[in-house]
């Protein structure tokens, strides 16, 4: 009676974020999936739902968002089935939401690999952006992540003391994983940063962050988002369109292109790509492997010649 009675007096935002702050504790980040359970909560308690969790509230709230891939409406119910299953330890009565109602919450898409062309197309157009420092904000963080496979989160966190001009690096600090890594740049990728640093100097000389709106502020996703649906158009693309993820997507392909292309192939150096990118697991970076055809069929051609390449009379 006493569970019960506390089920239907405790909001679910209450619970969540009792949730989330114990686990954070505990040294987990859950960025994403803290931001996805403040949505679930808030939209349980502005239906005003009572009581345990059930299969059908975390069902519902899971497929709302409308043309979108059936992949996130199965990763939105693998962060409540996760929630519920803390909840389960002290609420016997909170429904499991079954695991693949939407098929797995993890598939790696064939990623969308840019063209030069296609490239060069975004950040023309970023450049024909209205606003004092708008266009160079967005044509060059298009760029960086283009030429580097930054992910979109990282280069938005970079501070202006991050960015060293002097040795052509810049420090990703804690990313995913709570990981820290420099990043070298080419030559031209430090000339082109440095250009937009004066330009935002000159307009916001006390700001903190790198990549700043037309307020002085922090560029936020959704405002990157917003104007990259707008650029993408540009580029015509039938059926699935590029995400802003995919410009780390085509540097990684492109790497491992061109070090296949050599005699020596990638195989040798993929952990360097690896640590480069900011992988956890060198499996994450061997998917792209596999993840482009091209790819797999020089994998599977050099495997084929390995035992002649290695034995070779001397």
């Amino acid at each position: 009676m006493a569970e019960d009675k506390t089920m239907k007096t405790t909001a679910m935002l209450a619970r969540v974020r009792a949730y989330l702050a114990q686990r954070r504790a505990l040294g987990f980040r859950l960025q994403s999936e803290g931001n996805l359970l403040l949505e679930f909560a808030h939209y349980a308690d502005r239906n005003r739902h009572r009581g345990h969790l059930t299969k059908k509230l975390a069902i519902t709230w899971a497929s709302l968002p409308s043309q979108v891939d059936r992949l996130y409406w199965a990763r939105r119910l693998e962060v409540v089935r996760t929630f519920a299953k803390h909840l389960l330890i002290t609420e016997s009565q909170t429904e499991l939401p079954p695991r693949h109602v939407f098929g797995p919450a993890h598939r790696g898409p064939r990623p969308f690999i840019y063209s030069p062309g296609q490239i060069t197309q975004i950040l023309e157009a970023a450049g024909q952006l209205p606003g004092k420092l708008q266009p160079f904000s967005f044509q060059t963080l298009f760029g960086l992540l283009a030429c580097t496979g930054l992910r979109i989160s990282e280069a938005l966190r970079l501070r202006v003391a991050d960015v060293d001009f002097s040795q052509g690096m810049l420090v990703v600090r804690e990313s995913k994983f709570g990981r820290t890594r420099w990043v070298p740049l080419h030559s031209t990728a430090s000339n082109a940063l440095q250009v937009y640093a004066r330009k935002r100097q000159c307009l916001f000389p006390l700001t903190e962050h790198f990549f700043t709106s037309d307020r002085g502020r922090r560029l936020g996703y959704q405002a990157v988002r917003k104007v990259f649906a707008k650029l993408r158009k540009l580029l015509a693309i039938e059926g699935r369109q590029p995400r802003i993820h995919d410009f780390r997507h085509a540097f990684a392909c492109r790497v491992l292109q061109r070090w296949q292309a050599q005699r020596k192939g990638a195989q040798s150096r993929v952990i360097i790509l690896s640590r480069y990118l900011g992988h956890s697991r060198i499996s994450d970076t061997y998917w792209y492997l596999q993840a482009l055809p091209e790819l797999m069929a020089e994998a599977g051609r050099r495997f084929e010649l390995f035992p002649y390449e290695n034995h070779r009379p001397e």
